[in-house]
């Protein structure tokens, strides 16, 4: 026994040191980390579990049969993040590239198995070169069971894709599928076809980077959620995000001891937000001033910058927080926006996260543009997936709230469960100016000074029917109130709603607008 006992350590110790030094060095040349480092950042210190460490390929041909490495170039198992279960796996670049083949694929399929069965999030580490070509269609099927399983996980366990090297075609759609999606520059691409592919067919040159680069995909195509210039801050951050969530869709955020006072007074927020609606300020300078001490993590913070997503926590507890931005495009909704806005609620309402949706909105981005690439269709993403949406749900209104963009974003007729607003507020159809155009634009046409007829309707129409108070004498704000005690009433609503419940009518599911 104890000859056997001996031989396994010998083995374990082969397996762990991956297929050879010459492949590590060349892994550690291009400035990335091997698998296993990769796990060691993520996981805490000595929890990880590796399932299946000895598992080989049974693959024939193409001289496959004479390089059965173990691992078969994926690493799976389970561990802890700050003491809480979670699943991963990583491709090991070393082996075969990191292609995925049957065997390679099985294991995936396992551990995605084990972590939906057993309720805890599930993190890849890609690193992959795609499907392994010498064993052809059966490559092709085990991504076909990767993309089924992550559907089945959608909503129901956090799926985190970390990517840290190539993924290219098909292997592309796993991440596409899960919740978030982080990249590291240099180092990682996704695309479906490579640059090589794209000059055959397009005649047009580009790099692997310039096509399918973390800083096109986090600022271009809205891929990539997050981007960082290393993979150890990329992992870190990783873990961050995960302290943020819940295990699965039964189970609350953890709540996190808090010593910033729920009640505390935000006098400087008198002094951020100008009251004349025109004039631009940084609403991360608002939320910093809001939520426990000024922390938070934004989301797709490079893309559709005229709308911020975020996570944080106010008094413990975590909130996911949408914003408009008045300093990119005045904080209008375009296409771009509102998909983001959309699949950031969803992800909030399938884990448990209650809403603060903050308002200064002027109106969806006009264009031709726009209405072309379906604003209509697109903006209705958002409207779905609020009018979806059944975890607490509070509005706050703090300067601009015009048409369709004021319904949208959350308003108490789709079903916000509070709405506030602060004196500086305006809701309305649309500006003042635009709409005393419209409506006495024959008064205006035909006076003898136009332009101080015009001001003067512009002063009656804000008189009758923007004042702050307008809303709230309909029953359409809860109240109005001063903005140093944002985050007291924030944090007293949020408390109060803590447990609402609310039941969607019986379907196999809705039809969204795509």
């Amino acid at each position: 026994m104890l000859a056997r006992v001996a031989e396994l350590y010998e083995l374990r110790d082969l397996v762990r040191a991956g297929p050879s030094e010459k492949a590590t060095e060349a892994q550690h040349a291009k400035g990335k980390l091997t698998a296993r480092e990769r796990i060691e950042l993520l996981l805490d210190e000595g929890s990880f579990r590796e399932v299946e460490p000895l598992r080989r390929h049974r693959a024939t041909g193409f001289g496959l049969e004479a390089k059965k490495p173990h691992t078969d170039g994926v690493i799976t198992g389970w561990g802890t993040v700050h003491g809480r279960t979670v699943f991963t796996y990583a491709h090991d670049f070393r082996i075969f590239g990191g292609a995925l083949g049957e065997a390679h694929a099985q294991k995936i399929h396992k551990i995605m198995d084990m972590a939906i069965a057993a309720g805890a999030p599930l993190v890849s580490l890609n690193d992959g070169a795609g499907a392994r070509i010498q064993e052809g269609v059966t490559a092709l099927a085990g991504y076909g069971g990767i993309f089924q399983r992550n559907t089945r996980a959608s909503g129901v366990i956090p799926q985190i894709s970390v990517m840290l090297g190539p993924c290219a075609g098909g292997a592309a759609y796993s991440p596409a599928l899960t919740d978030f999606v982080f990249m590291v520059r240099e180092t990682s691409q996704m695309f479906i076809t490579g640059p090589d592919v794209v000059q055959a067919v397009t005649g047009e040159k580009i790099s692997q980077n310039g096509l399918g680069g973390a800083d096109v995909h986090s600022s271009v195509s809205g891929v990539s959620h997050f981007v960082y210039d290393d993979e150890q801050s990329c992992l870190e951050e990783v873990r961050y995000l995960l302290s943020l969530l819940p295990q699965n869709n039964r189970e609350f955020p953890p709540v996190e001891p808090n010593d910033d006072p729920a009640g505390r007074l935000c006098p400087a927020l008198v002094d951020l937000v100008p009251a004349e609606g025109n004039r631009p300020y940084d609403m991360r300078k608002v939320i910093e001033e809001i939520v426990d001490h000024g922390e938070y993590l934004e989301v797709h913070e490079r893309w559709a910058t005229n709308v911020l997503c975020a996570l944080a926590r106010i008094d413990g507890h975590v909130v996911g927080i949408i914003a408009n931005q008045p300093q990119s495009l005045a904080g209008v909704l375009d296409i771009n926006a509102s998909e983001k806005s959309a699949r950031f609620v969803q992800m909030c309402d399938a884990f448990n996260i209650p809403l603060v949706t903050m308002l200064d909105v002027p109106g969806f981005l006009p264009g031709v543009d726009q209405e072309h690439d379906g604003i209509i269709r697109h903006g209705a993403k958002l409207l779905y997936a609020y009018c979806n949406a059944t975890v607490p749900r509070i509005q706050l209104i703090l300067r601009k709230a015009y048409g369709g963009a004021y319904i949208v974003m959350d308003s108490r007729s789709i079903g916000a469960d509070l709405s506030f607003a602060w004196p500086t507020n305006e809701i309305a159809v649309m500006g003042a100016e635009g709409a005393a155009n419209v409506i006495f634009r024959r008064d205006i046409a035909g006076a003898e000074d136009p332009e101080a007829m015009r001001a003067q309707k512009i002063k009656e129409y804000k008189t009758e029917l923007m004042h702050p108070y307008y809303a709230a004498e309909r029953g359409l704000v809860d109240d109005v109130i001063d903005p140093a005690e944002t985050r007291a009433v924030l944090a007293s609503s949020l408390a109060m709603l803590r447990t609402k419940h609310a039941d969607l009518p019986s379907r196999k599911h809705g039809n969204p607008p795509m």
